[in-house]
């Protein structure tokens, strides 16, 4: 028996007497997928070209060595980052990273393109999420996609939206796993907005003719992501929290996505989770690290990724909410990034697993605040990192002495 085993033994009896099952935890942790972002491997450069400065209101800032400069050396990159990642994994990509030897447009893009991607997940054994490329492009370049004035640009990014719903659909099919196809614009103004409705307008007009032809949810579910402010837009953008929330709302034809960092430094997504579940609604999550604003830093263990997973978990929505990652720093190595971010993840989501969510509830009904108090504070004192290092091992990832090569 060795050291990790014997110490997870220990930790199991302190979590018995809590009331706790460790080993239907690790079950559970186990078989929850987290869809890993590919973009922090090389700052969504994508395969399109390796040379692309990134524009429309999105930006990787920090220039340390390592970042791939072809296809080879990404794949060689991120399967460094994914033995290192327990538990069940996704892979999430964007349309930039499509595989093919000549240039195809953004509207042009097949199936076909990917192809290699799922042969990839197949080796892997892990599942694929998409994104549509809506930025970093000339059609883009006037800041305005979905939301454009003109008719052009809007047909342009809703057929690119149509083919990469196709290309979703595709990943579910063969690989047996659902993916989630996440849509995500930039559209805004710098300053002063006069019209704040009729780029809404159109932004529906363009969501509706994207999600217009049925696809099956058991292959792909659209979801549509929504930001505070951005880059170029700081003061307005069509698609705010609110405007996709009433969208999902009334169209049944996507989910919403709230990313952590696209929100009020004062406004906790944690907070927002049961608003949603209470209605039946499915939720995408882009887990990421909001420093003053949406700034998509490298996930913390910290109080909101910790509050997140334990609001999924206290709703009973492991099921209901999908976890993905989105973070880009290009200023520390970006293997190890892709490896902090996404174990912190996990290890969120394992605390959360391992509260009694339960007895909690019980003695909340039986309003026995003080025992509720109580329980919760001395659950922070309860030896997880036994039972993280436990599931390492049982994953064949190495436990914290992973940072030794650092």
């Amino acid at each position: 028996m060795g050291k990790a085993e014997k110490n997870y033994k220990i930790a199991k009896e302190a979590y018995a007497q809590m009331g706790v099952d460790t080993d239907k935890v690790l079950e559970s942790l186990k078989k929850t997928p987290i869809s890993v972002h590919c973009w922090q491997i090389d700052d969504l450069t994508g395969f399109e070209d390796f040379d692309a400065v990134l524009s429309g209101g999105i930006a990787a800032f920090g220039n340390a060595p390592g970042k791939p400069r072809s296809k080879e050396e990404f794949r060689t990159n991120l399967n460094k980052a994914l033995d290192m990642i327990p538990g069940a994994t996704k892979l999430a990509l964007h349309a930039v990273y499509l595989d093919t030897d000549k240039k195809v447009e953004r509207n042009q893009i097949l199936p076909e393109h990917f192809a290699s991607w799922v042969d990839y997940a197949k080796e892997k054994k892990i599942g694929l999420d998409f994104n549509p490329t809506y930025f970093s492009h000339p059609m883009a370049d006037s800041g305005w996609t979905l939301a454009s004035k003109d008719k052009a640009v809007r047909e342009y990014w809703i057929e690119h939206g149509k083919r990469c719903r196709d290309i979703g659909e595709y990943f579910g099919k063969e690989l047996g796993q659902v993916c989630i196809t996440n849509h995500w614009i930039g559209d805004g103004y710098k300053d002063y907005t006069a019209d704040q409705l009729a780029p809404r307008v159109r932004l529906k007009e363009s969501l509706d003719e994207i999600f217009a032809k049925p696809v099956d949810r058991k292959y792909n579910i659209d979801s549509v992501e929504s930001k505070l402010f951005g880059l170029g837009s700081e003061y307005y953008v069509p698609g705010s929290h609110e405007f996709y929330t009433n969208y999902v709302m009334s169209s049944h034809n996507c989910i919403l996505c709230m990313d952590a960092g696209h929100f009020h430094p004062t406004e906790q997504v944690s907070a927002k989770i049961s608003s949603y579940i209470a209605f039946g609604e499915e939720l995408m999550l882009h887990v990421s690290r909001p420093v003053r604003w949406d700034s998509d830093h490298v996930v913390a263990f910290d109080d909101e990724t910790k509050a997140i997973m334990e609001e999924i978990v206290n709703c009973n929505a492991l099921d209901k909410v999908h976890i993905g990652l989105d973070f880009f720093d290009a200023s520390i190595n970006r293997i190890a990034a892709t490896v902090i971010g996404a174990r912190n993840a996990r290890k969120a989501l394992l605390m959360a697993l391992l509260n009694p969510t339960e007895t909690l509830k019980k003695v909340e009904e039986e309003d026995n605040l003080t025992k509720r108090l109580a329980l919760r504070e001395e659950m922070k004192s309860m030896p997880f990192s036994l039972v993280w290092d436990y599931f390492c091992e049982t994953e064949n990832v190495p436990g914290s002495e992973w940072v030794k090569n650092l």
